[in-house]
């Protein structure tokens, strides 16, 4: 089979990266052309564009390079279109890969998947409609998903949530740190989130004594971004996420996958997301947010299991006396891993890659065999 896959950005490369894995395991034949990144080249195939090229964020951004991103949506059609696979796999990326799925549909007969859905929960629910005509099946990775497109009529399956599975390997092949436990400040992957929160959240830990504290920066941030950190006494390290987690005791994290994957190395954490705009803030929240919760944590486990402060709640005097609360023989630890276990429970069993696979490749043998009966039936109607 010939599977044509996009993704978007790091965190997209690496789930699709997994999937092929799994795709291959399964059909030896397995052809691979994609949008993506370097772990999805390392599994094989042919990469046909970087995600870095097209990973603009924010409506400033996205104007400014407006005509690189349609070259790159041409670019990609015209690349579907010469090479002819027996599938799309579209993978998060929603802004880019809607309107991918809307051509597939509109202009061939190729099936469109969908891994990792987009969080129209939260927000941009009106995306369902595109989703509905242009996705032939959507694989989700958060429990609470299924009953969100149910009420949409739009079935969907839970394939569990692939975290479980990169942190579960991580676990099992390496050992426990011997250094002593850090406070680790994870304080986002974008430049307007780090400048905002990372100020507060080295205020907050500076007067929290006898932890090294470090701050995890990802490769591709410049290093000025995180200067402040050395006046604080914090070291700053662009170690994997999962390494630096696992040596942790405590954490301060903005929302996103990381919080989910603290969770999973049950790492107390305190959620951090300061942004401008105090009770403007407070109203657009409930205008436009669907959702009680920013943490995947809290999401999942359908109740307040790590504290969340947002906007104007998310003060250095606040971050700090939630810290201290879940550090060893704080008031709130306990209970929060006791969270953790209850939020992990509903998460599912490990396997999403696989169990995605499977489904795409019954779906495509179960079309085979419809187009086979179809023609079957079309060569004895003309005969008769």
């Amino acid at each position: 089979m010939k599977y044509y896959l996009i993704a978007g950005e790091a965190s997209g490369d690496l789930h699709a990266s997994h999937l092929m894995k799994a795709l291959q395991e399964r059909d030896p034949e397995a052809e691979f052309r994609y949008y993506g990144g370097d772990r999805m080249k390392s599994v094989g195939g042919t990469l046909v564009r970087h995600y870095e090229t097209l990973a603009y964020m924010g409506f400033v951004q996205v104007v400014l390079h407006l005509g690189t991103i349609l070259n790159g949506m041409r670019s990609c059609r015209e690349d579907i279109a010469a090479w002819r696979p027996d599938c799309l796999i579209l993978v998060d990326y929603p802004g880019f890969n809607l309107k991918m799925a809307q051509w597939v549909k509109t202009h061939t007969s190729i099936p469109v998947f969908y891994y990792i859905s987009p969080k129209i929960w939260a927000w941009k629910e009106g995306r369902i409609h595109l989703i509905k005509q242009y996705v032939d099946r959507l694989f989700c990775i958060l429990p609470f998903e299924v009953s969100f497109f149910k009420k949409h009529s739009y079935e969907v399956d839970y394939v569990g949530n692939p975290s479980l599975d990169e942190v579960e390997h991580y676990l099992s092949t390496h050992s426990a740190p011997a250094a002593p436990p850090t406070i680790l400040i994870m304080p986002g992957s974008r430049k307007a989130e780090i400048a905002s929160n990372l100020p507060r959240m080295l205020v907050a830990v500076s007067k929290v004594s006898g932890y090294d504290v470090v701050v995890s920066r990802a490769p591709h941030l410049p290093e000025e971004l995180f200067a402040e950190a050395a006046r604080y006494g914090a070291q700053v390290s662009t170690e994997p996420s999962f390494s630096l987690l696992h040596r942790a005791g405590a954490a301060l994290v903005t929302s996103g996958t990381a919080t989910l994957e603290t969770a999973l190395f049950r790492v107390p954490q305190v959620v951090c997301y300061y942004v401008r705009g105090g009770w403007a803030l407070r109203l657009l929240r409930r205008l436009f947010l669907k959702v009680p919760f920013i943490s995947l944590v809290n999401l999942v486990a359908e109740r307040e299991v790590v504290t969340e402060l947002v906007g104007p709640d998310m003060t250095s005097e606040a971050a700090r006396e939630q810290l201290l609360a879940i550090l060893p023989g704080g008031l709130r630890r306990e209970k929060m891993l006791r969270g953790y276990d209850e939020m992990r429970q509903r998460l599912g069993t490990p396997g999403a890659p696989a169990h995605t696979a499977d489904l795409i490749i019954n779906r495509l043998a179960a079309l085979s065999r419809h187009h086979r009966d179809a023609s079957r039936n079309k060569n004895r109607t003309n005969r008769g």
